[in-house]
């Protein structure tokens, strides 16, 4: 019987302070539609808007890819001409600027293949936690394709330009070890513990404070920039919140009396 195949789309759930965006096009490994980087920003604001929302968790549904990639069977009509490949580039920047933008933390949990798209992806969130069965490779040089500057600077930013140019010159696929080794994930656990591994990294995340954390993922961002393009003020106004936040108030007094902080974000 043929597999009825169905488009691709995002799902996002919430719970327990975690916020879940799941990537959900299995028949095509998770590959990524245009009208799926369409639905990214709205769900994302969603979240920033959701203060019950402490933590975002980004993965792929199924249990053989994160993301393999864009569905290429689209860019004959998304990219074949200049105002549909206007039109697409949009919504790839749009979807990538919300989820760079995104001011809490942000976890990629990734197992089975996460290739191409689904490697800058990747790049977005925070940090990377991986399964043992993932595959990494990044194959425009395979494809003739055109590769983003931004791309390619988030690459080298995170595992430097030689374990990049490598990448990028062969195409080649490499396992959740290699990725490791070059700095591309935080963690390997094996995949039936990817998913609690995660939580239990969510979960400390998300009973932590709020305003600290915003302040902390802003900072970061920033050394990233070029010093002119630093927002100082930004970041010094938001470490200030922190020293007036009534959440500052509570955890002295939690350390003091030796019991866990309640932190409300404010």
């Amino acid at each position: 019987a043929k597999v009825q195949s169905t488009p691709g789309k995002m799902v996002s759930r919430k719970g327990d302070g975690v916020g879940w965006m799941i990537y959900d096009q299995q028949a095509k490994y998770n590959a990524v539609t245009y009208d799926m980087r369409r639905a990214i920003p709205a769900i994302l604001q969603n979240f920033v808007e959701d203060d019950d929302v402490r933590v975002v968790i980004v993965c792929g549904a199924g249990e053989k890819a994160f993301i393999s990639g864009s569905d290429i069977s689209q860019f004959g009509d998304k990219r074949s001409s200049e105002d549909t490949r206007k039109l697409y580039d949009e919504a790839s920047e749009q979807a990538s600027t919300a989820m760079d933008m995104f001011p809490k933390p942000m976890i990629g949990m990734i197992h089975g293949y996460c290739l191409g798209a689904g490697v800058l992806t990747a790049m977005s969130c925070d940090f990377r936690i991986a399964a043992d069965n993932a595959q990494f490779g990044v194959p425009p040089a395979r494809l003739g394709l055109g590769f983003g500057y931004g791309g390619v600077d988030n690459l080298v930013k995170l595992i430097g330009p030689s374990y990049a140019a490598e990448m990028l010159f062969t195409g080649n696929r490499y396992s959740a070890e290699d990725a490791f080794r070059m700095g591309l994930v935080n963690k390997v656990v094996p995949f039936a513990l990817l998913e609690r591994t995660v939580l239990d990294l969510a979960e400390t995340i998300a009973d932590n404070a709020p305003l600290t954390l915003r302040s902390v993922k802003t900072s970061i961002r920033n050394t990233q920039l070029d010093r002119s393009e630093r927002e100082v003020e930004i970041v010094q106004a938001q470490i200030d919140a922190c020293f007036e936040s009534e959440d500052y108030q509570e955890g002295r007094r939690a350390f003091m009396e030796k019991r866990k902080p309640l932190f409300k974000g404010q």
